[in-house]
């Protein structure tokens, strides 16, 4: 079977909110199934999130066209992350939070600083084990219509990648665009060892409000 995960973020709740979880099954298509997940507040009743787990024959997965694979050299890298006793399930297998996690570890901390998390896609290629070391890799797939996070040498498109253990490094210096449009980013998790996928990404960040 594939699977194609994936997340909605919406606006988000504050510490020592109460969440309700809404979840249930249902055939996708003729051969397929999905289940699909409703965060609500549990006080307003406002929605903070969705997600929707798709799970088809191999055959039919076509996901690795709606997201493509991340290149050597990164813009952004890190290295030697392992996996937690918390992180893995009761077949020593790393589970689906973790992997969001790591993917979010190379990040570069200018958007974080500036930009929410809005939409997370992940395609997953392969199981991570208990003693695997991952590294984690992300480069910029669209910008804001503003270019100057590029011009500024932000995001640069061509150069070598370094890679830091217990950090996330950029090849190049520079400032982000403060246009309100948002950006998108690219993202792979492979092993360390062998260089195998375990699976690629897709993020969309949308500016901070002012409070």
């Amino acid at each position: 079977m594939g699977f194609e995960p994936r997340t909605v973020l919406r606006p988000r709740s504050s510490g020592g909110d109460v969440t309700e979880i809404e979840t249930w099954c249902q055939g996708e298509g003729k051969i397929g199934t999905r289940r699909d997940w409703i965060l609500k507040d549990a006080t307003t009743e406002n929605i903070i999130g969705r997600a929707t787990r798709l799970a088809f024959p191999e055959e039919n997965n076509n996901s690795s066209k709606k997201i493509p694979k991340l290149e050597d050299p990164a813009q952004h890298s890190r290295s030697g992350l392992m996996p937690r006793r918390a992180d893995l399930d009761m077949n020593q297998h790393v589970n689906n939070v973790t992997y969001i996690g790591w993917v979010l570890e190379s990040m570069p901390q200018e958007v974080l600083d500036t930009h929410e998390l809005e939409m997370i896609t992940l395609d997953y290629r392969r199981e991570c084990n208990k003693d695997d070391i991952v590294e984690s890799l992300t480069s910029l797939l669209s910008e804001p219509s503003d270019s100057s996070a590029v011009e500024n040498g932000a995001f640069p498109s061509n150069g070598n990648a370094t890679s830091t253990n217990g950090a996330a490094t950029i090849r190049s210096p520079g400032s982000l665009s403060s246009n309100n449009r948002g950006f998108e980013f690219l993202h792979m998790l492979r092993l360390a060892e062998s260089g195998f996928e375990i699976n690629r990404g897709r993020t969309e960040w949308r500016r901070k409000l002012a409070r």
